[in-house]
């Protein structure tokens, strides 16, 4: 056996220099495809391919018209076909810059591997850097649960087992030594060398880097991780439904529209009803047969289709109007394609995936500043639904700054260490038999690194001015078992100096447990006086540990089958480590059960301990019994089908074991509950893995980390409920979306439905349906997503997982206001058809007479109404179900930037004479005084909204 060594480790002029000749320890990722390519695959959907087609045409009888009928309107003719181009352009431009930044929020998630803090030796002093910063010649520590940073050889190894599965692919984990003679000659890398992306399953070592990022094994058959959004959580379901739902009725909108403004173009003579055949098996193969079918017969069965049309349009007008020219029809045709078509574009709620996606690239970037790092982007909606949190104690409920209370050693006069033997015997225990270490890079405040337990007690040596490293040096270790949670203790064999060169076992752990193992006490303190200090103890929740040792005599074996069996261990006392709750635990566990969501303490320590915690942070009350705690033995003694039965009423599991976490999200999801649970260890991954939600703490193992869903950067339960308060919030901001769009997509449809059939030129043109639809869908999502969170949904149960995401106030809102928006758009554009409006003071003095058709003015009025109504109804949309105004604008910068750009885009397009043309806009455009009519009169309905809200608000009051 090797004696252990005090490495130095690289000086950080070194560590400069192997950087600049062997580059960072990080992965390169494979080349995405090119914007440009990225930006036409905006272009597949059939939709716009035949709204492009249609525009295309449209430009085709453009051109027949300014050259082969030489059109009195000149190159104005133009403008109605490029503008449909440039709307097109603008919507998936807009989708696409937005795509792009929501894919850039999750490329930096996916490098947040790269920043975990890593254990090394440099300049003589074990310190942490970021995984990204290790360099070839470092020394590295890893202990169990770590993920090795990069390719190396080891120096130390300790019952080192790793798990190689992301590169050899076996199950079981590899056996890793420092002596030749254990090395296995079929493994499938060298035994003495660990590799970046395993993981530590048992054991400690160290070893020194030898390659880093793309030149380490896992570098070369590394593909881009990417976060997992392929989760089907009941949000996406729902959504998916959603969607397929508005798509269908929407293509029986366009089937209507096109046959209602065929027959009445061919006036509604009964042999025109033909054409509803062709559409209609059209339309039932878009919505039963093009999921299933390829691309290229999607296709075929589109020109199809639109050749059949033609075809019998151009027979139906030359035996009903064989005197009539064909320009006439076939301009209406088309434009009839491409309403019907643009409708569906309007009514798809092609922004719906946007909406989702930037609410939760949103959500998971500022939930980042609340130290919520989101690892599995549907955590975010799924914290929302939750209704159990299952939690650990160490470090999320408490402070996680183990320090050493008091301590009970039998032999030390005023517990102070001095030079005697057993004093000696004692420091060397602490300082050999643990695997954690001291940073002394701030030598004011030197840091605990590896176990918080273990590195008090180092601490607690360091303020007695003991060096642990040089007592560590001095000795040679002969045999190790390190710490489980079954064991509940470590042991280590040393040769000491201390003894003549002597062996000495060391054990230290549970003190029930330590003790069992001993034949002595020190100074012969009776059982009773050392149970009666631990209770003590423990009643003030306190973290406990005992200490024994053993001089050897010979070679006899003292560590078998993973177990101590020596004989004649003394125990030498206890110590009390303390770890106070955070103070800011008890109001977020209050917010939380105030929310409607039960938490559950699992922890290994006593029931005694654990029931006191739950006391402190407002958990455990003086009117819960036994059945609302248990231990592990009890727990695990329970039935599936009992343990479902008392799930619901546990409050705490004391002396929990590794597999109890697990089998509890498993009752408790039995019994339809949404659950998340806390972990930390490499022992709380299967529960991590099975909750709804995994939540890991910032310091973590990395097997804990790779299992859950969100990372809690600073450990505490106050992170969780924010958590919990910003999934509610982004749910919500989902149904304000849908709220606002469709609302707008029934009045829009109808209209031009009814436009159709009322036989008026359409109501809404297709360029102007485009940017209604650039307002609704991509504005909007961007609008809605953006919104803050809201505490007030902190104050509302949890919501049913399985409810659907349009509840019944947000049902008659859509239809409702709908309604209203459609009726009053309706009869306004009657009023339109029968009388000559020139200015909107006009409609006071109104005379009725025959259809007389729409002006352009008219148009640009009905047009611009529209726009203005639906604009003022996003603000209360904003403010669905949050009890305030919606005039309350604090936290939505993004909101008021888009409302701006959305009016000042609307005044521009009805203004400037370039855009009016684009736009069948009336010439001149709108008067002063009918502007201020217009958004003095849509602006009602955010006034009516207003003082509906202040009613109520005083009704309650």
């Amino acid at each position: 056996m090797e004696q252990k060594k005090h490495y130095k480790g690289l000086t950080d002029a070194e560590v400069l220099a192997s950087r600049e000749q062997h580059g960072a320890n990080i992965l390169t990722p494979p080349e995405k495809e090119p914007l440009w390519k990225q930006f036409l695959e905006k272009f597949g959907d059939p939709l716009i391919i035949i709204l492009l087609i249609a525009g295309f045409l449209s430009i085709c009888i453009s051109c027949w018209e300014y050259w082969g009928l030489h059109s009195e309107e000149g190159l104005t003719v133009f403008f109605e076909p490029v503008g449909i181009f440039v709307a097109i352009l603008l919507a998936t431009g807009i989708a696409f810059v937005f795509e792009l930044k929501a894919d850039k929020e999750f490329s930096i998630l996916n490098q947040v591997n790269d920043d975990e803090e890593v254990e090394v030796i440099r300049n003589g002093n074990t310190t942490t850097v970021a995984k990204k910063d290790i360099v070839v010649g470092d020394i590295v520590v890893i202990n169990t649960g770590a993920e090795i940073p990069a390719d190396g050889k080891l120096l130390e190894s300790v019952s080192l087992h790793v798990d190689e599965s992301t590169l050899n692919g076996e199950s079981v984990p590899a056996y890793k030594s420092t002596h030749e003679e254990e090395f296995e000659k079929d493994a499938s890398y060298p035994t003495d060398h660990v590799l970046r992306g395993t993981k530590v399953m048992e054991g400690h070592g160290v070893f020194k880097v030898e390659a880093v990022g793309d030149k380490t094994e896992n570098g070369k058959v590394f593909e881009a991780a990417q976060i997992d959004d392929s989760t089907k959580t009941p949000l996406n379901e729902q959504l998916d439904g959603l969607s397929e739902l508005i798509t269908k009725v929407s293509y029986v909108f366009a089937g209507l529209i096109i046959v209602g403004r065929l027959m009445v173009f061919f006036h509604w003579v009964p042999v025109v009803w033909t054409l509803a055949i062709p559409t209609v098996a059209f339309f039932w193969m878009v919505i039963r047969k093009f999921e299933d079918w390829k691309w290229y017969v999607n296709t075929f069965v589109t020109i199809a289709y639109f050749c059949v049309l033609m075809g019998s349009v151009i027979a139906l007008h030359a035996y009903l109007m064989p005197d009539a020219g064909m320009a006439g029809l076939l301009a209406h045709t088309l434009s009839t394609l491409m309403i019907a078509v643009t409708v569906v574009v309007v009514a798809v709620p092609e922004g719906l995936p946007m909406a989702v996606t930037l609410s939760l690239a949103y959500s998971m970037r500022r939930m980042m500043k609340t130290n919520n790092l989101v690892r599995k982007m549907h955590a975010c909606e799924t914290m929302g639904a939750t209704t159990v949190i299952c939690t650990d104690k160490t470090g999320t409920l408490t402070q996680n700054q183990m320090r050493v209370y008091q301590t009970r050693f039998y032999a030390l006069k005023d517990q102070q260490l001095d030079d005697s033997e057993t004093a000696r015997l004692l420091q060397e225990g602490i300082a050999v038999n643990s695997t954690a270490s001291i940073d002394f890079s701030d030598v004011n405040k030197p840091k605990a690194l590896g176990n918080p337990t273990e590195g008090a007690l180092l601490l607690w040596l360091n303020n007695q001015e003991k060096s642990y490293q040089e007592m560590r040096e001095n000795v040679e270790v002969l045999e190790e078992l390190p710490f489980t949670t079954e064991r509940k203790y470590m042991a280590v064999v040393v040769k000491s100096a201390l003894v003549d060169g002597r062996q000495i076992l060391y054990v230290k752990g549970a003190p029930e447990i330590v003790y069992g193992l001993c034949k002595q006490t020190e100074g012969n303190v009776s059982k009773a006086e050392i149970d009666g200090q631990l209770k003590e103890y423990q009643e003030q929740a306190m973290r406990t540990l005992g200490f024994a040792y053993q001089i050897l005599d010979g070679d006899a074996a003292v560590l078998k089958d993973g177990k101590v069996c020596a004989d004649n261990l003394t125990f030498q006392g206890i110590v009390a480590i303390s770890d106070p709750v955070r103070t800011d635990v008890p109001d977020a566990v209050a917010e939380c059960m105030n929310a409607g969501i039960a938490v559950k303490i699992v922890t290994g320590d006593t029931p005694g301990t654990a029931k006191e915690i739950g006391r402190q942070i407002g958990l455990w009350t003086d009117a819960d019994s036994d059945r609302n705690i248990i231990t592990g033995p009890e727990f695990a003694a329970l039935s599936d089908d009992e343990l479902d039965k008392r799930v619901m009423d546990m409050k705490i599991i004391s002396r929990a074991r590794p597999m109890d976490k697990k089998r509890l999200v498993e009752s408790l999801q039995r019994c339809n509950q949404v659950v998340a649970v806390t972990g930390d260890g490499t022992n709380d991954a299967p529960a991590l893995h099975t909750a709804h939600v995994g939540l890991s703490m910032g310091d973590g193992t990395s097997v804990a980390k790779e299992a859950s869903d969100i990372t809690i950067i600073d450990n505490s339960f106050s992170s969780i409920g924010k958590a919990v308060m910003w999934g509610r919030s982004l749910y919500q901001n989902i149904q304000r979306f849908l709220l606002f769009q469709l609302t707008v997509n029934v009045a829009a449809c109808f209209i031009v439905l009814a436009g159709a059939f009322m036989g008026t030129e359409s109501p809404l043109t297709v360029t102007q349906m485009l940017w209604v639809n650039l307002i609704m869908d991509t504005f909007a999502a961007m609008a809605l997503a953006s919104l803050p969170p809201s505490e007030s949904v902190m104050k509302d149960a949890p919501r049913d997982r399985n409810a659907f995401i349009i509840n019944r106030p947000m049902g008659w809102n859509i239809i409702g206001v709908g309604g209203f928006f459609f009726v009053m758009l309706l009869v306004l554009l009657y009023i339109f058809e029968h009388a000559h409006i020139t200015a909107l003071k006009d409609l006071l003095h109104l005379q009725l007479g025959e259809s007389g058709g729409l002006s352009p003015y008219e148009l640009t009025l009905f047009f611009t109404v529209f726009v203005m109504t639906h604009f003022f109804y996003l603000f209360n949309a904003r403010a669905f179900e949050t009890g305030k105004s919606a005039l309350h604008f604090k936290g939505c910068r993004g909101l008021l930037f888009i409302a701006t750009v959305i009016l000042v885009g609307q005044i521009a397009m009805v203004e400037i004479p370039g855009l009016q043309e684009f736009f069948n806009i009336a010439k001149g455009g709108l008067t002063l005084e009918d502007w201020v009519i217009i958004l003095v009169g849509s602006s009602l309905v955010l006034w009516v909204r207003e003082a509906w809200h202040l009613l109520k608000g005083k009704k309650q009051a």
